[in-house]
């Protein structure tokens, strides 16, 4: 059984997408924080880590970099719907949900996905970071 860590500092996106990995047949624990995940993967081995991107503070690419470098046999997706790290009526056109995607690529995750995604999706790409699947 191939184990995932979900790291997101929202209880609800944290909760829904354990849910679905356990429903598919997957080990799966959670963090709230860079910081717990970080010391998670120490504890425990992880074939792969979905993380968010925004969260306070480590935030989601800083938490790619650190794990690419200690450890870097373990896959990554990045996911994120959006917002900001500034001020919170501060939302400059240049720093898109795109841009913290491709972030996160530049980074060293394998693959990145919008929030919302659909049960489907999030299960064809962890299958396809693992490399894994059904025929």
């Amino acid at each position: 059984m191939q184990n995932i860590l979900v790291v997101d500092d929202e209880p609800d996106v944290r909760d829904s997408v354990k849910y679905v990995l356990d429903r598919a047949g997957y080990s799966v624990r959670t963090a709230e924080s860079a910081m717990d995940a970080l010391a998670e993967l120490a504890r425990s081995p992880t074939d792969l880590v979905i993380t968010d991107i925004i969260m306070p503070q480590i935030n989601g690419v800083e938490a790619i970099e650190s794990i690419r470098k200690a450890f870097p046999a373990v896959r990554i997706i990045a996911i994120s719907g959006g917002g900001n790290f500034g001020v919170a009526d501060y939302q400059p056109s240049a720093i898109t949900t795109t841009a913290y995607l491709a972030s996160a690529e530049k980074a060293g995750a394998h693959l990145v996905l919008t929030k919302p995604f659909e049960t489907v999706e999030l299960i064809r790409s962890v299958e396809q970071v693992l490399g894994v699947g059904h025929a």
